[in-house]
């Protein structure tokens, strides 16, 4: 298991991007929700809450740490970077004894750990706002934010944008369009289910995706499918369409620099959310410090701080902020994937796939 690392080291000058925003601790200032101070006098005495594979480089992160430490200097807060299913693996090793208070990942990772019984129900504040399939019913995860499949294109590259699954068909985008093996990969396997809402598909009938897929293929236009993500090629200008998440597109358009070379685009017809959850581990070591975090993070102005880090609150209605309110332009056509029903089909989205996409 890789060392726990305290959060202090990892926000820098992070803290003053997150931190501002909430000038005066939580003592001093009106309750962001009913029941905040109590809570966080309670959590005061335990002093730490121990945040499981929240890597501070991802989601924003690190900004989250800057501002709950800012608000709440009595709780130091921990964290590690281990990764969705290595954490379930932690999280059952040491059920016996835990080590960790919460435990973020991908949502399948999350159903997974409710399994195997690893995880305590809470409900944070707004948890009654999240679509159902967002969420267990009893609280023992719940999506904080999603992540949205999009065409990452390179305009360098690529002269009409695609807007719609149907463009990627044209042959204008011969040996253009890169994408992730459904096989081996989340993102590959949720862009199946985009595709296949796109083609008039649904949870329970993926044979639409798995055509359309086929189709890409069989008209060329598929330059190669990968195993990892090539988001450095496509930062170097080697790849022109990159099916992906929208955060990866708007990470190289504002992060890395590369400006107007890039056009991030939801898919008109339809595209789907990938939920990423989080949970309160059973007999957690510092419980009341693991509510603080999981209710600050659920909060308006923590689903702010996931936008600044471009993936999209999970809490219906939230005001983005000023900044990144035009970067993140509401999306009707996009469906919250439900990770149970995913998961039932993974096997014949697997076959489907390597029959129509490589002939196997």
């Amino acid at each position: 298991m890789k060392l726990l690392r305290t959060a202090a080291a990892a926000i820098g000058a992070l803290f003053c991007l997150a931190g501002a925003a909430l000038a005066q601790t939580a003592a001093d200032s009106p309750e962001l929700y009913p029941g905040e101070k109590d809570l966080y006098e309670a959590a005061s005495k335990e002093g730490m809450v121990v945040s499981f594979d929240t890597g501070p480089t991802w989601a924003n992160w690190a900004a989250q740490f800057a501002a709950f430490k800012k608000r709440y200097p009595n709780v130091e807060i921990t964290y590690n970077d281990l990764g969705s299913a290595a954490t379930v693996v932690a999280l059952d090793k040491a059920r016996n004894r835990p080590q960790a208070d919460t435990a973020y990942y991908f949502a399948a990772s999350a159903v997974d750990a409710m399994a195997k019984d690893v995880v305590a129900p809470f409900k944070p504040v707004n948890f009654d706002k999240l679509p159902d399939v967002f969420r267990d019913p009893e609280g023992k995860w719940f999506t904080i934010h999603s992540l949205t499949i999009a065409f990452v294109v390179n305009t360098k590259l690529v002269k009409e944008v695609p807007q719609s699954w149907a463009d990627l068909l044209k042959p204008e985008h011969k040996n253009s369009v890169v994408y992730l093996d459904p096989r081996s990969t989340g993102v590959g396997q949720v862009l199946s289910f985009a595709a296949n809402y796109a083609a008039g598909g649904d949870m329970t009938n993926v044979q639409p995706g798995i055509d359309y897929l086929g189709k890409l293929h069989k008209s060329g236009n598929v330059l190669r499918v990968v195993g990892t993500t090539p988001y450095a090629q496509f930062v170097k200008g080697e790849i022109p369409i990159w099916i992906s998440y929208e955060n990866d597109g708007l990470k190289a358009k504002y992060v890395d620099g590369l400006g107007d070379a890039v056009a991030v685009v939801i898919p008109r017809e339809a595209s789907v959310a990938a939920p990423y959850g989080i949970s309160l581990v059973k007999n957690a070591p510092n419980p009341n410090a693991g509510k603080l975090w999981l209710n600050f993070i659920m909060t308006e102005f923590g689903q702010g701080i996931f936008a600044q880090g471009y993936v999209r609150p999970s809490v219906p209605g939230v005001k983005l902020p000023d900044s990144v309110a035009d970067k993140l332009p509401p999306a009707p056509q996009v469906h919250p994937l439900d990770v149970r029903a995913a998961a039932a089909k993974k096997g014949e989205i697997d076959s489907g796939w390597a029959k129509v996409a490589i002939g196997q």
